[in-house]
């Protein structure tokens, strides 16, 4: 049997991680493939839970060798999907999920077409500012910053197999899992 993978894509401040927190926990049978970045670790952040921090020089062998299913630069560091271990949950039949940017899906759906694309929406772009606001790390500039990106990624919505607006937390998880889990259609 032969696993799936899905992708998460959202702008920043909508709630991707509040979501995937949620659906890990309800389903532990799901992969969630850690990401690796060129950032330093946050407060709170360890290596190969939140992240695999590696240097600049050896992310880019590893995406020179081709050894990276997606990557991109964001805010000038480095983030992307180490293949082999994504690949190898797959053949186990596991479904493995990835939360990553719209640069990165977008090479997903090039190298991996068969990949379940989900974008998760703001319900509106001043809420989602609110959010990004409320959690007090960025600069003015930096939150202008977050929320042309938004609009942008948001106007690539339709790219998705699907969109779940983020508007209630139970109501997106439940669609995410009718996504997941339906029954196969005949």
């Amino acid at each position: 049997m032969t696993g799936k993978l899905i992708v998460l894509t959202g702008p920043s401040g909508v709630g991707k991680g509040t979501l995937l927190r949620s659906l890990l926990q309800r389903h532990p049978e799901l992969y969630f493939s850690v990401s690796m970045t060129t950032r330093s670790p946050r407060p709170g952040e360890s290596v190969g839970q939140h992240y695999f921090f590696v240097s600049r020089s050896h992310f880019e062998q590893m995406a020179a060798r081709g050894e990276l299913l997606e990557w991109a630069e964001f805010a000038g560091n480095y983030y992307g999907t180490p293949r082999q271990p994504v690949l190898d949950q797959i053949q186990q039949g596991k479904s493995v999920v990835l939360e990553i940017e719209l640069v990165g899906a977008r090479q997903i759906r090039q190298t991996y077409p068969k990949a379940l694309q989900i974008f998760i929406m703001p319900p509106s772009i001043d809420e989602l500012e609110r959010r990004i606001r409320s959690r007090a790390q960025d600069s003015e500039a930096a939150i202008a910053r977050r929320l042309a990106r938004a609009r942008e990624e948001i106007n690539a919505a339709k790219e998705f197999d699907l969109q779940v607006i983020n508007d209630d937390l139970q109501a997106a998880l439940s669609a995410i899992e009718a996504a997941l889990f339906a029954p196969a259609q005949c």
